[in-house]
């Protein structure tokens, strides 16, 4: 047993033990500090030498910087020179118009448009298909008023011809829909001569591309017909017997477009800017020119030791002789520096111009009262349908093989319902609500169900108040409600249904061409751009190709984005879309630049999404970029993308990729920062890229720029 037990530790030997484990301690912790200082000292001098590499690249940077903004600054000189291209078409179309005399008006000149609204206004007894051929005249006018006051920048609009293309625009749509009625009116005349042999009732269905009418007249007076239907269709009413047993007519009045909505009015802004760069360019001009003449007349100063010995006249014209020379090259000069200065007040007006189409609003517009549609908010798709109870006129009669027909005084009347004063009636329940089944447009998407609402002509705004029961049939494209009363009532989609967009990319197809590819949560379009024309070159639903009518035709990038808007494929945001819609905000000169420098490069390189750009400031963008000279239609697989981050006034290739796990702003390895996108690419870009780049079309350019403006990829994304 005493074997067993354990050996009892001295004192010495415990404090012997205690000392060695306190000296390996000791050790372990200054080796630990030895390494802890080298390794801060390697970091330290790691970080030395990134930094003093960094400082060397901003200064080889900054070095360089007023040669490379110089050469951008020749390339941007597409712009303005694309601008004076459109300025010179406007011209040669008003000149095109004016020679061809074909009788038809320019819209542009008050005397032409005045005559022209005169001398229709005088034209009486117009059947509903004499108006809807006189139609199609007035609407190109409204149309081109309308890309008049788009497509010319503000700054060449003066104040008063922005109000008198407003007027004519109004004008023109007040006479339209007054012949609309007078023509309804002469229809109604002649109800009981065109009536149907089995109900007795008058109906008459007449269709056109801009205009569809359904008309119905109750002329036997059925208490029992309330249920109304034009040309087996389900498109009608259900009516009250009240009406049912009255004089009235019943008209539903497609007009495929929408002359109710108010005018958006056009940006000042940019007019005080130009006014203010014009004068300061007069002012320089002026300058520069008592300069250059001061200069060469003191140069060219006869000197006081000239010898009195020549006659007056030889020195009068010896004079005459220096002055002259000096004089035209002061002109010369003048004249170069005028035409230098002149570029970069159109340059600079171009530039403002596109700033402006990117800026966003400080606040909403207006408070809206209640069950007001909010237009920042919403769009009205599908054109506008009127809906009218129409005083039944007296009808036309036969005597002796005349036709005698009452003309009222007053005109077409509208029939009120509900009546103003129910006095006479125990019961509200008397004036029940109409029931009233549409049909959306066949051009139009709707991606949600769409909305109805009806025109408050006091308030002039459309409201959602007074319509109930509202149900649509998507397969049919049928939408059904009830109306306390009749009046024009529209379909409206929220304006920002497609925002923000889930990814982009904007590939070159070939020289002055590009595709452009923006996916949505509802579908993904695709848009090329060709010099200066956009063509919708395909819409997917549910990753299904869907046809549209603006397939295939090819329009100005105003009226493209026009037409796409109409059709519900809105991607293009209003400086109040920040308000409905969750953006990630850069600012505008930063995006402006970006796009701009994107524009003149597409036709070499691929830009696309970056799901990095959310995680920088607003003061940058981050953007994938590749070149790519290929010239076919369908994406490449597994591209090898570069990932470039642009401030404004500097670009950089970063270290990270899309695949990373972690947002770093390090440089990548073997590269430099410099002032452009431009000179960024062209670091790793072939020499058959750059040739492509600098032999691109200004018009094309131009319209690239334009697209990207106006959808906002960098923000909207």
């Amino acid at each position: 047993m005493s074997g067993r037990k354990k050996k009892k530790i001295t004192k010495a030997e415990r404090l012997k033990q205690l000392q060695e484990e306190e000296e390996r301690r000791l050790k372990e912790e200054e080796e630990a500090r030895a390494k802890y200082e080298k390794e801060e000292m390697e970091k330290l001098e790691i970080q030395r030498i990134e930094k003093e590499k960094w400082q060397q690249l901003e200064a080889k940077a900054l070095e360089r910087r007023n040669e490379e903004l110089e050469e951008l600054y020749l390339l941007e000189g597409c712009f303005p020179e694309a601008e004076k291209l459109k300025q010179h078409i406007r011209l040669v179309s008003q000149w095109k118009h004016y020679i061809e005399c074909d009788g038809s008006p320019d819209p542009s000149v008050s005397q032409e448009i005045n005559t022209f609204i005169s001398l229709w206004k005088e034209e009486t007894n117009e059947t509903f298909e004499e108006v809807i051929a006189k139609s199609k005249l007035v609407l190109h006018l409204i149309e081109k008023l309308k890309l008049i006051l788009l497509e010319i920048p503000s700054y060449d609009l003066q104040d008063k011809n922005i109000i008198q293309y407003h007027g004519s625009i109004l004008e023109l749509q007040e006479l339209l829909h007054f012949k609309f009625n007078m023509a309804t009116e002469i229809l109604l005349r002649e109800a009981s001569t065109i009536a149907d042999l089995d109900s007795g009732n008058m109906e008459k269905v007449i269709q056109d591309e801009n205009v569809t009418l359904y008309v119905w007249a109750n002329l036997k007076k059925n208490p029992r017909y309330r249920s109304v239907r034009f040309s087996e269709t389900q498109i009608g009413f259900e009516i009250p017997r009240i009406l049912a047993t009255s004089d009235i007519a019943l008209r539903l009045l497609h007009t495929h477009y929408d002359h109710v909505t108010p005018l958006r009015t056009v940006p000042t802004l940019l007019q005080k800017h130009s006014s203010a760069i014009t004068h300061l360019v007069k002012d320089e001009v002026k300058n520069v020119e008592a300069a250059l003449s001061k200069e060469f007349q003191e140069e060219y100063k006869p000197g006081k030791s000239e010898s009195h010995s020549i006659h007056e006249e030889e020195i009068k014209d010896e004079e005459q002789v220096d002055i002259e020379v000096p004089t035209s090259f002061v002109q010369e000069e003048s004249e170069a520096t005028k035409y230098e200065l002149e570029k970069k007040l159109l340059s600079e007006t171009v530039s403002a111009a596109q700033l402006l189409l990117i800026e966003n609003a400080p606040e909403k517009p207006h408070l809206l009262e209640d069950s007001e549609v909010d237009m920042c908010q919403f769009t009205a798709l599908g054109g506008v349908y009127h809906l009218d109870i129409l005083e039944l006129p007296p009808q036309c009669k036969p005597v002796k093989g005349w036709m005698i027909m009452e003309i009222l005084k007053e005109g077409l009347q509208k029939y009120i319902y509900p009546p103003v004063t129910k006095e006479d009636f125990e019961k509200e329940s008397a004036f029940p609500p109409i029931g009233v089944m549409l049909e959306a447009h066949e051009n139009v998407i709707f991606f949600e169900d769409p909305m109805v609402a009806r025109w408050d002509a006091e308030g002039k705004h459309w409201k959602t108040d007074g319509i109930s029961n509202v149900f649509y049939r998507s397969e049919e494209r049928l939408i059904s409600f009830s109306m306390e009363s009749l009046g024009p009532v529209t379909l409206i989609q929220d304006t920002h249904i497609h925002m923000p967009y889930q990814s982009w990319e904007l590939r070159p197809l070939d020289v002055n061409k590009v595709l452009l590819t923006v996916t949505t949560v509802f579908t993904e379009i695709q848009i090329q751009i060709k010099e200066d024309l956009c063509l919708l070159a395909s819409v997917k639903l549910n990753n299904k190709k869907h046809s549209s009518i603006l397939e295939g035709k090819w329009m100005t990038p105003i009226s493209f984005i026009i037409a796409l808007k109409e059709t519900g494929l809105n991607i293009f945001p209003t400086e109040h879309s920040h308000f409905y819609v969750a953006i990630n905000y850069k600012i505008p000169l930063v995006e402006m630049k970006a796009y701009r420098q994107m524009a003149l490069l597409g036709s070499a390189f691929a830009f696309g999404w970056s799901k990095w750009n959310i995680e920088c400031d607003s003061k940058k963008v981050i953007f994938k970029v590749r070149e790519h000279l290929t010239k076919e239609e369908e994406p490449i697989q597994n591209p090898n993308w570069a990932l470039l981050m642009f401030s404004g006034d500097r670009a950089q290739r970063l270290k990270i990729d899309e695949y990373s796990e972690a947002f770093s702003e390090a440089l990548k390895e073997e590269t430099e920062f410099h002032s452009t996108l431009y000179h960024m690419v062209k670091d790793f870009a072939s020499e058959e890229a750059m040739e492509k780049i600098r032999s691109s079309n200004c018009q094309f350019l131009d319209s690239v720029c334009h697209m990207l403006l106006s959808i906002r990829l960098l923000s909207y994304s």
